[in-house]
């Protein structure tokens, strides 16, 4: 159902789907709450047209894919996700083809762009944006001057505040990032995941934003690594035809 003709989405990450339903990851099982998150983003939601899952769907494993794709088929909407450093791109893409579940670029819908971009470098947990994807973010915009955009990708690009992370563990050339930002006023937010915490800063009249993975969460501004005592959580977004974005984190 649409409402106002406002673009409704629901923003998951860090899901973290291991190759056994049944093991633990740092003391939680990974399916039963993402299958929480999801049956709870239905109930309170159940108008969102747009799913966007920003990165390490799986765990260092690839076997935990097919699960991955069953979980997200429930949503019963398209569902664009894109890799974080605990992902295999490869098979990613092989497994999440057809059907509602992909690794779709981007998608024009009514007044938006929304554009998902790969900020994954192999081996290494830390991200880069490399020349050739904001060569792709560039033409994308260019092409498409008329349409508010939303930009995605795993790592943040911004310091969170937490030293261990931001030590070389978040985008390592932001500037190149911006530049391009910059140069188009129809670019209305960026939104990553990563950081297993909520975010919010405006620049330039963009809106950036982190949201919470539907797993574990990292403790805030912390000097060392530590969790929170934070639940799963996900993020709504209203995306409005005059560009504006409200959007709010949802904790279980």
């Amino acid at each position: 159902m649409k409402k106002n003709n406002i673009l409704k989405v629901l923003h998951f990450t860090d899901t973290h789907i291991t190759a056994d339903p049944a093991k633990l990851y740092r003391g939680h099982n990974s399916d039963e709450s993402l299958q929480r998150v999801i049956r709870y983003a239905l109930d309170l939601y159940p108008w969102a047209e747009l799913a966007l899952v920003t990165g390490d769907l799986v765990n260092d494993d690839k076997e935990g894919y097919e699960r991955v794709k069953r979980h997200f088929e429930l949503l019963n909407m398209p569902v664009y996700c894109l890799p974080g450093n605990h992902d295999f791109p490869d098979q990613m893409k092989q497994v999440l083809s057809g059907g509602n579940v992909q690794t779709g670029r981007s998608a024009i819908i009514r007044s938006w762009q929304i554009i998902m971009l790969d900020s994954t470098v192999s081996g290494k947990v830390g991200g880069h944006l490399s020349a050739g994807e904001l060569d792709w973010l560039d033409s994308r915009l260019c092409q498409y001057p008329d349409h508010h955009a939303l930009i995605c990708f795993h790592h943040p690009s911004m310091l969170t505040g937490s030293h261990w992370l931001d030590d070389g563990l978040i985008i390592d050339n932001p500037e190149n990032l911006f530049a391009v930002v910059d140069r188009h006023k129809h670019v209305r937010g960026v939104m990553w995941g990563h950081s297993h915490q909520e975010f919010y800063l405006r620049r330039n009249g963009v809106d950036y934003f982190a949201t919470p993975s539907t797993m574990i969460q990292f403790k805030p501004n912390s000097y060392d690594f530590a969790l929170d005592d934070k639940p799963p959580g996900f993020r709504w977004l209203d995306l409005h035809v005059d560009g504006g974005i409200e959007t709010q984190v949802v904790y279980l």
